[in-house]
């Protein structure tokens, strides 16, 4: 299959170096203490936060730091295979792991001992990205919940297929049988806090699908931050109407 055209247009419309559209809201679940709706194109996640509280089981307890918790899961319609499951399997439990240790390395956890934090995520719709869509709409939901943290991690991917990087790849491409690069890091300060392969890539184009990633997870942090930014708005003018 040629995933990009002779106009050098994308199977979806976008050029080789494109984002898909991102959009996020905040405060979508209200019992929790924080959330958020992060969607890349067809690919729509939520994501919940509770805690910090008391840590429920006393034997896990960590006395220096916050017990940091991660639940990843898929809903029944989110993709046309009904034989895929969306919680309890190894897969899942992978992308849980994942999600945890990403997010971890962006909390502040030390100045929260002997208690736990709970991030619950959801894929509602999937196109391809759901890993990197997962880890930024629980950065929104940790930073809506007051959740300290070193910076703000934001996510992309990048893959290289028919001998040209892309950036950000739908399902399509992401099945395409190409390497592919999963990116985090904390754009402040440049630092990745993810990188993961699901295939091998030759070492002279793993730098440019590199590089592509991160400006990718670059873009999607200052849009999270400007949703952050519009959020803290709204409600000061709230506050400032009462």
């Amino acid at each position: 299959m040629e995933f990009v055209g002779p106009e050098g247009l994308r199977l979806d419309g976008r050029r080789p170096l494109e984002m898909r559209q991102l959009h996020a809201e905040l405060g979508v679940v209200e019992n929790a203490n924080g959330s958020a709706m992060f969607e890349m194109g067809n690919t729509k996640v939520i994501a919940a936060v509770y805690g910090p509280h008391e840590v429920h089981n006393r034997s896990q307890q960590l006395w220096d730091r916050a017990l940091v918790r991660c639940e990843y899961s898929m809903a029944a319609f989110s993709t046309g295979d009904r034989r895929r499951k969306g919680k309890g399997n190894r897969r899942s439990t992978e992308i849980s792991l994942v999600i945890r240790q990403t997010l971890e390395a962006a909390i502040l956890t030390n100045l929260m001992p002997k208690s736990q934090i709970d991030i619950y995520v959801q894929v509602l719709q999937a196109d391809g990205g759901t890993r990197s869509a997962c880890i930024n709409a629980a950065a929104l939901a940790l930073a809506e919940a007051g959740i300290p943290m070193r910076d703000l991690v934001a996510s992309c991917a990048a893959g290289y297929l028919n001998g040209t990087p892309l950036l950000d790849l739908n399902y399509v491409e992401d099945s395409g049988g190409g390497p592919d690069v999963t990116v985090a890091l904390f754009p402040k300060v440049d630092k990745v806090s993810l990188l993961q392969m699901d295939s091998k890539m030759p070492l002279e184009h793993f730098e440019n699908v590199f590089q592509l990633a991160a400006e990718g997870a670059k873009a999607a942090a200052r849009y999270m931050r400007e949703v952050l930014m519009e959020n803290t708005q709204n409600l000061a003018r709230l506050v400032t109407a009462t």
